[in-house]
C-alpha cells in the first residue's frame, strides 16, 4: 500500500484536539449559563469561529482560474440535497412525530430522489457538462467498497459521543463540565494512535484499520460490562475506559483516507476526495439521526441503560460492517491495500 499521506495524520490529530477542546468549552458554556440561555449558547460558538475560518480561507487559499465552458452542477446539488434531506430528516424528527406513516413515505421518496440524482449526473456528463461526482469512480470496485467502509465507520463515530453524553447526563447525572472533561483522555489516546498508525500502515496496510476497529469493539464491550456490573460508574472510570475506544478510533481515522483513496487515479483525486468527504459527512448525520432515534425509542420503552446497550450493539454492528468492507476492498485491490 502506498504511504498514507502525512496531512491525514496531522488532520486526525488536530480533529481530536479540537474535539477535546470543544467538549470542554461546551461544558464551560453550559455551566456558565450565559444570559440565561443554558445549553443554547453552544450554538453561538460557530459564529466567531466561522468568521475566522472565512477570513483565513479568503487570505490563505490560492485563487484557481475558472475552467472555460464549465459550470457548477447546481441542479445536481439541489437534487442530492433534497434526497438526503428526505432520508435523514424523518430519522431526526420521527420520534417527535410518533413515527407517523408519512415519515416512512418521505424516506422512500428520498431513495427515489437519490436514484434520480444518479441518472441526472449521467445526463450532465453526456451533455459535456461537469457532474457533481466523477461517474468513472462508480465503476472502481475497490474505491466504492472503501467508501462503504468509510460510511459505516463514521456512522458509528459522531453518534457515539452523542449517546455517551446523553447517558452521562440522563443516566448518571454528571454535570456538563465534568462530562466534557471525561472525553479529554480519549482525545489524547486518539492523538497517540494517529501518530502510530501512519508508520504501522506502511507495513501492515489495511490490517491496521481492521485492528483499530477490533480495539473499538473491545472498548465498547468494556464500557457495556462496566455499566452492567457497576451500575453507576464514576466519571473517572468512564474516562479510563474511553481511552480504549479512542485509541482504536485513532488507528483507523488517520490512515483511512489514504487507504481508500490509494486506488483512485491521480486525474480523479479531487473528485475522489470530494466523494470521501461527502460520504463522511452524510454518515455522521445519518448515524446521529438513526442511532439517536434508536436510543430515545428504547429509553422511552425501558430506561436509559437498555438504550445505551442497544446503541452499543448498533455501534459494534456498524464497525464490524466497516471491517467487512475493508476486507472486501483488500480482495478488490490487493496491491493498493496491502
Amino acid at each position: 500500500m502506498p504511504r498514507a499521506p502525512g496531512p491525514s495524520r496531522f488532520t486526525a490529530s488536530c480533529s481530536a484536539l479540537a474535539g477535546a477542546a470543544g467538549f470542554t468549552l461546551g461544558g464551560v458554556l453550559v455551566t456558565s449559563d450565559l444570559a440565561g440561555l443554558g445549553w443554547r449558547v453552544v450554538f453561538f460558538v460557530n459564529v466567531p469561529f466561522g468568521l475566522v475560518i472565512i477570513a483565513a480561507a479568503w487570505k490563505i487559499m490560492p485563487t484557481v482560474p475558472r475552467r472555460p465552458g464549465t459550470r457548477l452542477d447546481i441542479p445536481g446539488a439541489i437534487v442530492l440535497f433534497t434526497g438526503l434531506l428526505c432520508l435523514i430528516g424523518p430519522l431526526l424528527f420521527g420520534h417527535d412525530l410518533n413515527w407517523a406513516p408519512w415519515t416512512w413515505l418521505v424516506m422512500l421518496a428520498g431513495v427515489a430522489v437519490i436514484a434520480a440524482f444518479l441518472r441526472l449526473e449521467r445526463s450532465v456528463a453526456r451533455r459535456g457538462g461537469m457532474p457533481l461526482i466523477d461517474l468513472a469512480l462508480l465503476s472502481d470496485a475497490a474505491f466504492m467498497r472503501g467508501l462503504c467502509a468509510v460510511f459505516f465507520f463514521f456512522f458509528a463515530n459522531l453518534s457515539f459521543y452523542l449517546v455517551m453524553t446523553l447517558f452521562m447526563q440522563r443516566g448518571l447525572h454528571i454535570p456538563p463540565l465534568q462530562a466534557g472533561l471525561v472525553f479529554v483522555p480519549l482525545a489524547l489516546a486518539f492523538v497517540i494512535a494517529s501518530r502510530h498508525s501512519a508508520l504501522r500502515a506502511r507495513h501492515r496496510g489495511t490490517l491496521v484499520l481492521i485492528e483499530g476497529c477490533a480495539i473499538q469493539v473491545v472498548g465498547l464491550a468494556a464500557l457495556a460490562l462496566t455499566v452492567a456490573w457497576v451500575g453507576t460508574p464514576t466519571a473517572s472510570v468512564l474516562a479510563l475506559l474511553l481511552v480504549i475506544f479512542g485509541y482504536g478510533q485513532g488507528l483507523v481515522m488517520a490512515p483511512l483516507s489514504g487507504v481508500v483513496l490509494s486506488t483512485v487515479k491521480p486525474a480523479s483525486a479531487g473528485s475522489g476526495s470530494g466523494m470521501y468527504g461527502t460520504t463522511q459527512q452524510i454518515a455522521n448525520a445519518a448515524g446521529v439521526a438513526a442511532i439517536g432515534a434508536a436510543f430515545f425509542a428504547v429509553e422511552a420503552a425501558l430506561s436509559v441503560r437498555p438504550a445505551l446497550f442497544a446503541s452499543f450493539a448498533l455501534f459494534a454492528l456498524s464497525i464490524l460492517t466497516c471491517v467487512a468492507f475493508l476486507s472486501w476492498m483488500r480482495r478488490a485491490a490487493p496491491n493498493a491495500a496491502d
